[in-house]
């Protein structure tokens, strides 16, 4: 929200955190269509189609989420992530009653604290937890003729389908949820905008506390 204060640009996402957001988001909403289909929800392409198209996809999310990781880890950015309570109840108590009320947010965005302490837990929950889940359910429902093998007979195969399905759900929550989310900002598409040039406004001078700062030891 703008309280009049002067604004400035700063350099936040860089190419590559640009190129996995809008590559992992257009993956994700490709195998929910056609991972929808599949499970008989409706009729696009027809379900041999949709099964071929879903395992590529798949295939090609696994190896994106990996060079994610490996980005994270070497650059230090996955400090940016790190969970912490602090101004948790502040940050939803803003997103639930003070956005509507024009107050300005809780926690300052800056290059060394791009996200704040709800988004923090929210991505590492999707990312520690909830994509590997769904890709670990995916990888075992497409390798399910070689379960025999690897001593895995015991697995129900209905189990795991039900729940990838759920899973999916779950992550289709999110996407809707995190689509809201990008309008919230000074101005309707400015997180968007954000994510496609890298740069972001934020109020000029602005400072943020100590432990909001990904390059601290942690």
């Amino acid at each position: 929200m703008n309280n009049g204060a002067n604004k400035i640009k700063i350099y936040l996402y860089s190419k590559f955190e640009r190129f996995w957001h809008w590559a992992q988001a257009i993956l994700i909403v490709f195998l929910l269509i056609t991972g929808f289909e599949a499970h008989g929800t409706y009729s696009l392409m027809g379900y041999g189609t949709a099964v071929a198209w879903h395992n590529w996809l798949g295939i090609a999310w696994l190896v994106l989420y990996v060079f994610i990781v490996f980005w994270l880890l070497t650059t230090g950015e996955w400090r940016q992530y790190t969970p912490t309570t602090r101004k948790l109840i502040d940050v939803a108590r803003y997103y639930a009653i003070g956005i509507f009320q024009g107050k300005p947010h809780p926690v300052k965005k800056a290059r060394d604290a791009k996200h704040n302490p709800l988004q923090r837990l929210t991505y590492m929950g999707l990312s520690a937890i909830l994509l590997p889940a769904q890709m670990a359910t995916g990888l075992l429902y497409y390798t399910y003729n070689n379960w025999p093998e690897w001593g895995l007979s015991g697995l129900s195969l209905a189990a795991v389908a039900a729940l990838h399905t759920a899973l999916a759900f779950l992550i289709l929550s999110f996407l809707v949820i995190h689509i809201y989310m990008t309008t919230t900002g000074h101005s309707l598409t400015a997180h968007v905008a954000a994510m496609f040039s890298g740069w972001e406004e934020v109020e000029e001078g602005t400072e943020v506390e100590e432990w909001e700062k990904a390059s601290q030891k942690i």
